[in-house]
């Protein structure tokens, strides 16, 4: 059954006889309707693609041991993952102009086949240029992908945003799992059997999306409102940057802490990554509807306030309350990607992949330089002292959400 999207060129007549302004072929029409079936399979994408993505945190300790490298060089690895997304303002310029479609179709088995093969090479520079070359694919999908969401969710901009996340946070959970078993079946050097199942995904993608657009709307501006955008880009990195310490340190360096500091096994370490995840896709789903009702700043303020203090327990508290702590870490700060996925699409209604694929820029720069500088402390001072100051800086975004935007969904009151 193909996705309900009309592909004709141009409007009927309207009232006065004269012909409605063309639209670009297979382009929804510009309605509020939550095209439910739509939103659901692009998320299946998310949901496939980001499984193979999180195969790496879990397989960092395998890495290392095979390298010999420090936790700088070994956390280093994912920050190749992450310097492409310097690409992604282009992608979302490029998005805006012409549909994208089949970056999102093709991402799932590209990412899978590269990030499949981490253990063909034991030769640190080549690892660095497989996981660079993922990280191309990487922002390939998630620059026009959110776009997409925008314009097939209506009015339920935040429940496809969530939907959309919590997909995403899924395959993060899974994630380690699927990549700790493949190890089990086949050993780190044949995970590369896993990939078939990119590319069955991106069959079934290019079936459902061939006829959907990537284009936010017919009216995409070729660039962004500076003022706006720099006023808002202003207020998101300074949400970013104090709370991207506990973001990766939690999804990047969790099974080096639980496998260093705790003293845990492979499977074990895995395990808590996928705890953590599975909260998340609770989170993420929660959160971007809940601001559709409360508004964006109410959420962000409840989220960003509470996860510092779920850390420091983590931290500090007994074992038994591992699994407890990691649940609440999941909802709370794992789970806001969702809400400023919104306010940009809220902000920026003429060029989403744009603004998008800055934002998606943006953070994962932000996400980089977290990812060294958590790996540089945490060869100084231990993984441990190095958490408990990622929980400290994360109480410096809170300012920041008095600066957001107070219009549409993003400013309603309590």
């Amino acid at each position: 059954m193909e996705p309900s999207v009309p592909d004709k060129t141009e409007m009927p007549d309207d009232a006065n006889g004269s012909r409605s302004p063309k639209t670009p072929q297979n382009m929804p029409p510009p309605d509020e309707e939550f095209h439910g079936e739509q939103v659901l399979t692009i998320a299946g994408g998310h949901f496939v693609h980001d499984t193979y993505s999180a195969f790496i945190p879990p397989l960092l300790p395998l890495l290392q041991e095979r390298l010999g490298a420090s936790y700088a060089l070994t956390g280093g690895l994912v920050v190749f993952t992450q310097l492409p997304s310097l690409l992604n303002p282009l992608i979302g310029y490029l998005a805006d102009k012409v549909s994208l479609r089949y970056f999102v179709i093709l991402a799932p088995a590209v990412s899978a086949t590269l990030i499949s093969c981490l253990g063909l090479t034991s030769d640190y520079l080549a690892l660095a240029f497989l996981l660079l070359a993922a990280g191309v694919s990487i922002a390939a999908f998630h620059a026009p992908a959110p776009a997409m969401i925008a314009r097939i969710s209506g009015r339920r901009l935040g429940t496809g945003m969530s939907l959309f996340m919590a997909a995403g946070e899924l395959g993060r959970t899974l994630g380690p799992i699927v990549a700790v078993a493949g190890v089990g079946w086949f050993g780190l050097e044949g995970i590369w059997r896993l990939a078939f199942v990119g590319w069955l995904v991106s069959g079934i993608l290019y079936l459902r999306l061939r006829r959907v657009s990537a284009r936010p709307g017919i009216n995409a501006a070729t660039q962004l409102p500076w003022r706006k955008a720099r006023r808002l880009f202003g207020t998101l990195g300074w949400l970013l940057i104090p709370r991207i310490f506990i973001v990766v340190c939690l999804t990047t360096f969790l099974p080096l802490f639980m496998s260093d500091t705790r003293g845990s096994g492979l499977w074990l370490a895995a395990a808590s990554l996928t705890i953590l995840e599975a909260a998340g896709v609770v989170g993420a789903l929660m959160t971007g509807t809940l601001s559709d009702r409360l508004g964006r700043p109410q959420v962000l303020l409840v989220l960003l306030g509470l996860s510092p203090v779920f850390l420091f327990a983590f931290v500090y508290a007994p074992g038994w309350l591992t699994v407890p702590l990691l649940i609440a870490l999941g909802l709370t700060a794992i789970s806001p990607t969702p809400v400023f996925l919104a306010i940009i699409q809220d902000e920026f209604p003429d060029n989403r992949a744009l603004a998008n694929g800055s934002f998606m820029a943006l953070n994962f720069l932000v996400r980089a330089l977290g990812i060294w500088l958590v790996g540089v402390l945490a060869d100084r001072i231990g993984l441990q002292s190095t958490f408990v100051l990622a929980g400290v800086s994360a109480f410096l975004s809170i300012p920041a959400i008095w600066f957001l935007p107070r219009s549409g969904a993003s400013g309603r009151s309590a």
